[in-house]
């Protein structure tokens, strides 16, 4: 097997200023939320050399309820609980309240999970620029439990587990062909990692053209802001157990800190979204009827195989 990259999370260099960041205290008049504050800057290391961190935020669940209560007229009766109005505003996807708060994280990715967390177009993306700097010499390696054979019946997902020689074929493949395009891109750049040329005989390539034979293994940066309502659009398809492994670590990690930010909005979340489940029409006319006591199959229900299987998985049924 080749040489293991060895693993880190942030450097010495990035612990000193996320130290720096923690020891200035700001004082404020607009509302605070202390879990977020204990953890602001900190970096949540994930995989082999990631993390995400809090940079800043804007709001909280005060603010949605005070957003949903600006369009109450005078004299009109106003729900008491904030709980209560905030799980109303999610059970009937009134959503322009949870606009109001925002976030902006700063987040280490292989750029693969990158590719895939940008189809989410609704947030603000600066992203640490190859063109202008050099890549560090970090790419991700799965640990052998996220090594999978193609799943036969998800074509986008993972089957079994590789085992044996079979994964350790696959991390050395990984490992050595991640150096060696690593090795060709300091010889393109005719730069090492901290910049020094290597040979003063001869010119570098343009790191813009340098980097195209970097694999989508090794890591990128970038600050990601984003609405709370956005965020929860992303959550519930990236911090679902049918999401890629990689880009669930950092979903369930954002939504971690989501909990501590807006913890009534997060429980709402929660319950509505992440574990409740929608039912289509037919579906309902399905539940009635298995209700009344009649017995109903797939063939007699009018809906497609699949539909009828989903279904029974929110009932809790088997699919017959």
């Amino acid at each position: 097997m080749g040489k293991t990259v060895p693993r880190k999370n942030i450097t010495a260099d990035q612990q000193a200023e996320i130290d720096a960041q923690r020891a200035e205290v700001n004082q404020t008049r607009r509302p605070t939320v202390k879990a977020l504050e204990d953890v602001l800057y900190q970096a949540i290391p994930l995989l082999d050399h990631g993390f995400v961190r809090v940079i800043d935020y804007f709001g909280d669940d005060g603010a949605i309820v005070q957003a949903a209560r600006v369009s109450y007229g005078k004299g009109t009766k106003k729900v008491q609980d904030d709980r209560n109005l905030i799980r109303y505003l999610m059970r009937h996807r009134h959503s322009t309240p949870f606009e109001m708060c925002e976030i902006k994280l700063h987040v280490k990715l292989p750029i693969f999970v990158a590719r895939q967390w940008i189809l989410h177009r609704t947030a603000n993306v600066n992203e640490y620029s190859a063109r202008y700097s050099i890549l560090d010499r970090e790419f991700y390696v799965p640990v052998p439990a996220q090594l999978a054979k193609q799943s036969k019946t998800n074509r986008q997902g993972r089957g079994d587990t590789f085992e044996g020689s079979a994964a350790e074929e696959a991390l050395a493949t990984i490992e050595n062909l991640s150096a060696e395009a690593y090795s060709a891109y300091t010889r393109l750049l005719n730069e090492d990692q901290q910049g020094n040329t290597i040979d003063e005989s001869r010119d570098g390539l343009a790191r813009e053209l340098a980097r195209m034979v970097i694999p989508t293994n090794f890591y990128t940066q970038w600050y990601w802001k984003i609405d709370l309502q956005n965020l929860f659009h992303f959550l519930s398809l990236r911090a679902d157990p049918h999401a890629q492994y990689e880009i669930r670590v950092y979903a369930d990690a954002i939504a971690a800190l989501v909990e501590k930010w807006c913890p009534l909005a997060f429980e709402a979340f929660r319950d509505y979204r992440m574990t409740g489940a929608a039912v289509s029409g037919p579906g309902m006319e399905v539940i009635k009827r298995l209700l009344s006591g009649e017995a109903v199959t797939q063939e007699s229900s009018g809906l497609s195989k699949r539909e009828w299987g989903e279904l029974m998985a929110v009932l809790g049924g088997e699919a017959t």
